[in-house]
């Protein structure tokens, strides 16, 4: 069954109602955070060795042997399966036709939508496809909210629009960070944004970050080392896309709003969240380097980037760096124009 954002409570806080659950998506952290919930409703807790067994790529052949072993302690198993893919295909459909109660979850971050696996496990009843994508805005606002809430703390407004464009895509770093914050606060306590700069500083995306700036800047040499950096970090080239997306969407929204006649000061303080004081200046050479159409057009280019690197097979990694040249091309003609 394919479950969407509405039913999703269902699959996280009774996980024991399905047979196998199918993480896929972008968002690794995201897919093991869940993973791990489910396995702890379920055993107890994630490392149990009498009721939890966890496969990776080099033990797949283990499936079945793991799924239908009875659990010497009572209580039913569930068997972890890391970097899942189609060629489970016939394991699972074997599982599936068995007796046997073991949950399997199947952590399958690289599975393709045309998948045969995924379209297996969404057309049963007793099975769960769950997708795990990077979250933005309102949303990942909600997130951080909700954890700085488990440690009760609250966090100002400002503060959380700050964080919200400082925390990379991956739920597991964001995770990381915002246990960071809480414990900065301490129970009870309240985050402002002095607090949160404080506190994380450059941390979360800042290797995308700079190479955004730095391409939409023309600084080829900084924006080809941030790039590289990002990747060497496992940054994949979706999110990096999607964080240029993000990029240029600010900048083209303030020169929007000079066109309208605003001024350039009050169209970049309105943008949230806001840009950060040691990123004003490079903002500020953008606009000065790129035109609305200009952005309109890098928009359109990098839209198309996030889609080209969505194909399977396709040199994702190469496909960013191209895009990451061209960007600072343009803006050094314009530099030199300017």
């Amino acid at each position: 069954m394919k479950i969407d954002a509405r039913s999703l409570p269902r699959v996280t806080k009774d996980p024991g109602a399905w047979r196998v659950i199918l993480l896929h998506g972008e968002d690794t952290g995201l897919i093991r955070e869940r993973a791990q919930d489910a396995t702890r409703q379920i055993a107890g807790s994630t490392d149990d060795p009498f009721r939890v067994a966890v496969l990776d790529k080099e033990t797949h052949d283990r499936l079945e042997e793991e799924a239908t072993a009875l659990s010497l302690m009572g209580g039913r198993r569930v068997v972890r399966v890391r970097d899942a893919s189609d060629s489970l295909l016939k394991a699972v459909t074997t599982l599936l036709d068995a007796p046997t109660d073991t949950l399997v979850i199947l952590e399958a971050p690289s599975l393709p939508s045309r998948s045969k696996l995924r379209a297996l496990l969404e057309k049963r009843q007793d099975c769960a496809s769950v997708g795990c994508y990077p979250e933005e805005g309102r949303t990942l606002e909600g997130t951080i909210t909700q954890m700085l809430s488990a440690h009760h703390v609250r966090i100002e407004q400002d503060a959380l629009h700050w964080l919200t464009g400082r925390l990379g895509s991956d739920r597991g770093a964001a995770r990381s960070e915002v246990e960071k914050l809480a414990l900065y606060a301490g129970d009870t306590g309240t985050l402002t944004l002095d607090d949160a700069r404080a506190c994380i500083g450059d941390a979360g995306s800042v290797s995308i970050e700079d190479a955004a700036f730095a391409a939409t800047e023309g600084r080829r040499a900084d924006a080809d080392l941030a790039i590289e950096r990002a990747l060497a970090e496992g940054t994949s080239p979706i999110t990096i896309a999607r964080a240029f997306l993000s990029h240029l969407h600010r900048l083209r929204r303030v020169r929007a709003a000079m066109a309208d006649g605003e001024s350039r000061t009050e169209a970049v303080k309105a943008l949230r969240p806001p840009v950060f004081f040691k990123r004003t200046a490079g903002f500020n050479r953008a606009l000065d380097l790129w035109s609305l159409s200009a952005l309109t057009e890098a928009l359109q280019d990098t839209q198309a980037l996030e889609l080209a690197c969505k194909q399977t097979g396709a040199p994702d990694e190469l496909l960013c760096k191209r895009h990451v040249a061209t960007l600072c091309a343009k803006a050094a003609r314009a530099a030199r124009r300017y």
